[in-house]
């Protein structure tokens, strides 16, 4: 299991390094002239190259990247060159804005797609004819619009929850609850909708396979055979998709922090991205490369562990 952990890691630091040489040079290559758009129009040409020269934009491309990379191997990923602001804390404080929104998906997303297809492998019917229709609903409806609709209806209509902004948890623990309902249920409904689908067909081909019926032949009670055996094994696709679900969570929560008015990664993404704030992009693009990096093999040790095979593979 160590073996197969390090060698995880290591393929994950290759990645990044890769991300992280791509995400550069593409940068580079649209950066344009920085230090105008820093000082604005009205400065003279010959302090907007003192400032290009301050950030070291002089230089050739490759120069650029080792100063860059030389930081960044000791956690300096250096400062905005809009605000000032240390990378590294400008990504920490708007990431964990953001990490609370999509966890809160994805637990609420694996709560409500295993009990509906459940119910839906289960009992069949007309609730298996409404997850179906649920699903290619879900799929239809543009998240923005879902997340529109949730602030007409219980923050305006209702009054229920604040319709916009964050409370920190040390704040007030109900009023960061109250702000981020909303923004969670937007994010969790095409997601609940897809894991549903997986576990519904997952749970209808473990119940066809002979283990069940021995199981059932031996006097195990329904709900021992179903949520003790059939569940834990055709939790593997279900889980595999949940995690594919969040890196999709996170593209996600950019759109529903514009609308609810988040301050969390994703609004520092698009305004580093169009202002040309280099420093703050790679600081972004690295965060989420690292998250996807220790997601996928946290997916891999649960799967070891719901799946036998898998761990002797």
């Amino acid at each position: 299991m160590l073996w197969f952990v390090l060698r995880r890691l290591a393929a994950g630091v290759v990645l990044i390094v890769a991300i992280a040489v791509l995400a550069f040079f593409l940068l580079y290559a649209t950066g344009g002239d920085v230090g105008r758009r820093i000082l604005g129009p009205t400065a003279s040409a010959d302090t907007v190259a003192q400032k290009n020269t301050q950030l070291g934009l002089d230089k050739p491309a490759l120069s650029q990247f080792a100063d860059w990379a030389s930081g960044a191997v000791r956690g300096d990923f250096g400062r905005s060159w809009f605000t000032g602001q240390s990378v590294s804390d400008a990504v920490t404080g708007r990431l964990a804005v953001t990490l609370s929104l999509v966890i809160g998906a994805t637990v609420l997303t694996a709560v409500v797609a295993v009990v509906l297809g459940v119910l839906a492998a289960r009992r069949g019917g007309w609730v298996d004819t409404a997850v179906q229709f649920l699903s290619v609903l879900g799929f239809a409806v543009p998240g923005f619009l879902v997340a529109i609709l949730l602030v007409l209806v219980f923050a305006i209509n209702l009054d229920l929850v604040d319709p916009t902004g964050y409370t920190r948890f040390a704040d007030s623990p109900s009023g960061w609850l109250s702000s981020i309902l909303l923004p969670v249920i937007a994010l969790s409904i095409a997601s609940i909708v897809g894991v549903a689908q997986q576990v519904r067909g997952s749970m209808l081909d473990t119940l066809r396979l002979d283990y069940v019926r021995t199981l059932r032949s031996r006097g195990l009670s329904e709900r021992r055979v179903v949520y003790g055996h059939v569940l834990r094994n055709a939790a593997g696709p279900a889980l595999s998709i949940l995690g594919v679900q969040f890196v999709g969570l996170l593209g996600g929560a950019v759109l529903v922090e514009q609308i609810f008015a988040i301050p969390g990664i994703g609004q520092t993404a698009v305004s580093a991205t169009v202002g040309g704030d280099v420093p703050l992009v790679l600081g972004v693009v690295i965060a989420t490369a690292v998250l996807v990096v220790l997601l996928n093999l946290a997916v891999d040790l649960l799967q070891g562990w719901l799946n036998p095979k898998v761990r002797r593979a």
